[in-house]
């Protein structure tokens, strides 16, 4: 059932959004994907209802200390640093994906701020509805849904074996502020998909590993990508709102089904999962879907390669022995699912289920 349960949460974000009139109608169904995506077992309460409620904590707590600095741009630079830096120290040194969450939030939050109080105000308020529909949806799903499995999902977190965990995360913080940077002084909060492919992209300890999932990145880009042009191809002929939903579900049921038994890791289908909703709800705004795919492409492109080839240039210089060493130490390969994963045969052969 876990395909039709993710299939139907996509399905229940899209009504919840346009029946509660949200502010970012791609958000609420999201966010029910990706923390569905997560519990690949039975129901974990810890990610089910914890989950959207550090994410209303921790989104009201950074917009109020980037608020608050906004007056005094160099203090809230440096703020937005040290968050990235200590979001990264965390992943490296004890492989916790919560720092994701802290630089993710960091930077939206900072970069709508200095667009205006107003989007950042905006941005704030959809993370917030988003996860309350978070946390009504997913129990209810899992409960109309339930799983086979009766044990819950333990996940082992090791910390990077390569070392100098502190002075990766300097490095991995500072190239993470340089593309905020880039969004606060030159381009605008739009284009905001640099910044979050790099967040993904600079958790991995080894050169190989960051390319890999710069790869993966955009190839999932391009997957959600093309789902959404073949959704919105066949809804605008037939505009009814129940023809929407029909299409999204269908469209989700391949994806997460594919996260079962595709070529590809598992993380690459809910990626594309995530763009394809996003892509669809910004496809039935004032945005043109073909020209809103292709930029989202170039933009995960951009961030995802930028902050790759900026974190190894610096790695090398800083590191050089580093590198090398954790590339023969771990052959370049990161855990099922992530980093140089497209080398691995189907992940059909891994039991992740």
């Amino acid at each position: 059932m876990f395909a039709i349960r993710l299939s139907c949460g996509a399905v229940v974000g899209f009504l919840l959004a346009i029946g509660l009139q949200s502010p970012l109608a791609m958000l609420p169904p999201a966010l029910i994907v990706g923390l569905m995506a997560g519990m690949r077992k039975a129901f974990d309460a810890k990610k089910g209802i914890g989950a959207p409620v550090a994410m209303i904590v921790m989104v009201a707590t950074l917009s109020f200390i980037v608020d608050l600095a906004r007056p005094m741009p160099i203090v809230l630079v440096m703020i937005v640093w040290a968050l990235c830096v200590l979001s990264y120290y965390v992943i490296l040194k004890t492989g916790n994906p919560i720092g994701m969450l802290i630089a993710i939030v960091a930077v939206l939050m900072s970069v709508m701020r200095m667009d205006s109080a107003q989007a950042m105000v905006f941005m704030r308020d959809g993370f917030i509805e988003a996860s309350l529909c978070a946390l009504f949806a997913i129990p209810i799903l899992y409960m109309i849904f339930p799983p086979r499995a009766k044990e819950l999902m333990v996940e082992i977190y090791e910390p990077a074996k390569e070392g100098h965990h502190g002075l990766r995360a300097l490095i991995r913080g500072s190239v993470l502020l340089i593309l905020s940077f880039w969004l606060f002084s030159i381009l605008d909060s739009s284009n905001m998909m640099i910044a979050v492919a790099a967040v993904f992209v600079l958790v991995f300890p080894t050169t190989k590993q960051l390319y890999a999932e710069a790869w993966e990145r955009t190839l999932a880009t391009l997957i959600g990508g093309v789902m959404a042009l073949l959704i919105l191809a066949v809804f605008t002929p037939i505009a009814h709102f129940p023809v929407l939903l029909i299409l999204v579900f269908l469209g989700g049921l391949f994806i997460a089904s594919r996260m079962i038994d595709g070529y590809y890791p598992p993380m690459v289908y809910q990626f594309a999962f995530s763009a394809m909703i996003s892509l669809v709800a910004g496809g039935l705004s004032t945005q043109e879907p073909v020209d809103a795919t292709v930029l989202r492409i170039v933009l995960t492109l951009v961030g995802a390669v930028a902050a790759a080839f900026m974190t190894a240039l610096l790695e090398q210089i800083l590191i050089p022995s580093a590198g090398t060493t954790a590339e023969r130490r771990t052959g370049g390969a990161g855990p099922p699912g992530k980093g140089s994963s497209l080398l691995r045969a189907p992940n059909k052969t891994y039991s992740w289920r």
